[in-house]
């Protein structure tokens, strides 16, 4: 039941995000567009209850559990930039809008593009680490908890690659072509 929910929690993302933008954009409400998009996090708020509520009675925690821990992190982490990218690529290629900033290409700017990147990653990891602490002292110290710190493992995991990716731009920046014209893009704020 539970990665089914993951599953309709990814799904429902999606349509609450079309629909709010399709109001925004099309029905030229954008309160009421924001509002819908506003009503996102409840999805993330009924994925934890519903999976409290399942270990609470009784169920053994597995890879489903840890699952849901892992999606409510990355909303969290990446679902307002991810929101936010969208709007700006629906407004640019059919109303009219601005381009999106794309992300710089090198120097300096580019690492602190990549730092920003990261910190989205890290923060989503971080958010999944503490809810899978948190299941597994909810489970208590009796409970067969191995794939919940198998999660968290793989979220340790995340936050290094993050870290090594925008630690090699910052170390090895890529300079630019002679020839290119000066890069003045900004980069993109978290």
């Amino acid at each position: 039941m539970i990665a089914l929910l993951v599953v309709a929690c990814e799904v429902a993302f999606w349509v609450l995000l079309v629909a709010g933008l399709a109001l925004r954009y099309v029905a030229r409400k954008p309160r009421l567009g924001a509002a819908l998009l506003l009503c996102e996090p409840l999805l993330e708020v009924v994925l934890l209850v519903v999976t409290a509520v399942d270990l609470k009675n009784g169920a053994e925690p597995d890879w489903k559990h840890g699952l849901a821990a892992v999606y409510i992190g990355f909303t969290v982490g990446l679902g307002h930039h991810t929101v936010k990218k969208v709007d700006a690529w629906v407004a640019h290629r059919w109303f009219g809008g601005p381009p999106p900033v794309k992300p710089p290409k090198y120097g300096m700017a580019r690492a602190i593009h990549e730092w920003r990147t990261a910190a989205r990653w890290i923060l989503a990891a971080v958010v999944a680490l503490g809810l899978l602490q948190a299941a597994i002292w909810y489970v208590g110290p009796d409970g067969a908890v191995g794939s919940l710190q198998g999660w968290q493992q793989k979220m340790g995991l995340v936050i290094g690659i993050n870290l090594i990716i925008a630690g090699s731009y910052t170390l090895f920046p890529k300079q630019a072509p002679k020839d290119a014209v000066a890069d003045r893009e900004p980069a993109d704020r978290l």
